[in-house]
C-alpha cells in the first residue's frame, strides 16, 4: 500500500425502515480534519483524472454506483515512490480511501449508471489559489491502463 493511504471499511445498518451507513467521524483514527464536503456525479465510462494536491488530503467514497480509483505515488521522498494502488469503491465495496497530499489520483465510473463520489478534503477549495495540479488522464508517464481489465 502507498505510504499514508488508509482504507476504512464501512458498515451499513439495515432494518425494515431502510439503511444507514456512517462514512466519517471526527474521531476516526485516520481522519485529519474537515475542510469541506462535495459530491461529484459522473456518467458511465467517464474518467476524472489525474490530479494531486500539495496541501490537502482527500477522503473518497462512492455512495451510488461503482468506481475504480487508481493512486500513483509521485512523492520523491516517499518510501513507496512510484508505487501504484487501485481501489474499487461503491455499491459492491463500501469503503473510504484516504489519499494523502502528493499522491496522484483520479477515478472512472465503471458502472452502468451515474456514480456519486463524495469527497471530504481537509482544506476548503480556494478558487484564487487552487491546490489542484493536473496531469492528462492518458499521460504516458503514468503506468496505468484505465480500460476494464479482464482477469
Amino acid at each position: 500500500m502507498i505510504h499514508g493511504v488508509e482504507v476504512k471499511r464501512l458498515i451499513t445498518h439495515v432494518d425494515e425502515r431502510g439503511a444507514l451507513t456512517e462514512l466519517i467521524r471526527r474521531d476516526d483514527p485516520f481522519f485529519e480534519q474537515f475542510g469541506q464536503c462535495y459530491v461529484s456525479v459522473s456518467y458511465p465510462g467517464v474518467i476524472r483524472g489525474w490530479h494531486y494536491h500539495k496541501k490537502q488530503t482527500d477522503y473518497f467514497t462512492c455512495v451510488k454506483g461503482m468506481i475504480k480509483v487508481p493512486l500513483y505515488d509521485i512523492r520523491e521522498d516517499s518510501p513507496t515512490y512510484g508505487e501504484l494502488n487501485e481501489f474499487f469503491i461503491g455499491d459492491d465495496n463500501r469503503i473510504v480511501v484516504k489519499i494523502p497530499a502528493g499522491v496522484l489520483h483520479g477515478f472512472k465510473n465503471i458502472g452502468h449508471e451515474p456514480c456519486y463520489l463524495l469527497n471530504f478534503p481537509t482544506e476548503p477549495y480556494n478558487p484564487d489559489d487552487p491546490d489542484e495540479y493536473r496531469i492528462p488522464w492518458n499521460s504516458p508517464d503514468i503506468p496505468y491502463n484505465w480500460d476494464i481489465q479482464f482477469k
